[in-house]
């Protein structure tokens, strides 16, 4: 089940990069989002795609020495492999210091506290290495997310922006397109599955060490079940562990693609502009075969009707 996890992830993130890399822009279409040309290249015109010279590494590496531009996408995804790289693109040179020195120094101390630790086996000394661990995660992530903020782009709203915040923080893409109200929805279905998580993890140990113990000679258990019974719960608890990954998975990757997509149905004209037209009109054959003598006699008359929204 792990491995159809891991498959399940691997899968999302496959298909939410191909979308946005091959100019569907966000999860919704046009040059927008993460993917295309460049949303501020001004080479293309806006949402024709058919004329977009192919996106490389060549023009990547061009665009880190400002003789290109590159999406937001190809920003974020980049900064992930070469940390620092959107703040290069953004010409924020003076923040490649602090998100290296902090990194480099969170590291130091890691490697200190664990030395510390293989030699004297104090868990304080554990505590504080994984601290350590956490403060240069944070660094890495704070400069993804000051990438995707800097990125200039001739949009207001960008959808890749959305999209990238709730990625790296989830509900941040629904604040950014100013739906707060989604924010206990997405918040509660997190913490359900936390729960559930937890819980169906708590007992899967549980009845796998009672299993362990009731199987090994000596052992020590005492309980009233049976070995088949032990065997029977551990495992249904297992399954519905996994599950609850699963849907942690699941509203996790929702509220990344909802961000993405209410996003860019901010920029549609909705109004309540509704009109409707009633003309005559003249309404020619369908199909010329059709027609049996190519006269008048052939067009039909009646009423055209138009609606705009």
């Amino acid at each position: 089940m792990r491995r159809v996890l891991i498959i399940i992830i691997l899968s999302l993130c496959a298909v939410a990069a191909s979308a946005q890399f091959t100019g569907m822009g966000g999860l919704s279409g046009g040059l927008g989002g993460f993917g295309g040309l460049g949303d501020n290249s001004g080479t293309v015109e806006q949402g024709d795609t058919s004329s977009a010279p192919k996106y490389n590494l060549k023009r990547y590496f061009k665009a880190l020495g400002h003789k290109d531009t590159m999406s937001i996408g190809w920003s974020f995804f980049g900064s992930i492999v070469l940390p620092g790289s959107a703040q290069i693109y953004n010409r924020d040179y003076w923040k490649l210091p602090i998100l290296y020195g902090g990194v480099a120094g969170m590291m130091a101390g890691c490697w200190y506290f664990n030395s510390q630790y293989q030699k004297t086996g104090n868990k304080a000394f554990e505590r504080n290495k994984y601290i350590f661990i956490a403060g240069a995660a944070l660094f890495y992530w704070a400069s993804l997310i000051d990438g995707a903020a800097r990125y200039k782009d001739f949009r207001v709203h960008n959808p890749g922006r959305a999209a990238i915040y709730s990625a790296l923080l989830p509900g941040l893409g629904q604040i950014y397109n100013k739906e707060y109200w989604k924010l206990p929805i997405y918040y509660g279905g997190l913490a359900v599955c936390g729960y559930f998580w937890y819980s169906n993890q708590t007992q899967y140990e549980r009845y796998r060490k009672q299993y362990i113990q009731a199987v090994t000679p000596g052992g020590g258990y005492s309980g009233s079940m049976s070995v088949e019974n032990l065997k029977y719960y551990r495992d249904l608890y297992r399954r519905y562990w996994n599950y609850s990954i699963v849907a942690t998975v699941a509203v996790y990757a929702l509220q990344i693609i909802d961000a993405d997509v209410f996003a860019t149905m901010g920029d549609f004209d909705v109004n309540n502009s509704i009109t409707m037209n009633l003309d005559p009109a003249i309404i020619p054959p369908l199909n010329s075969q059709w027609c049996s003598s190519g006269t008048l006699s052939d067009v039909s008359y009646g009423l055209a009707l138009r609606l705009t929204f």
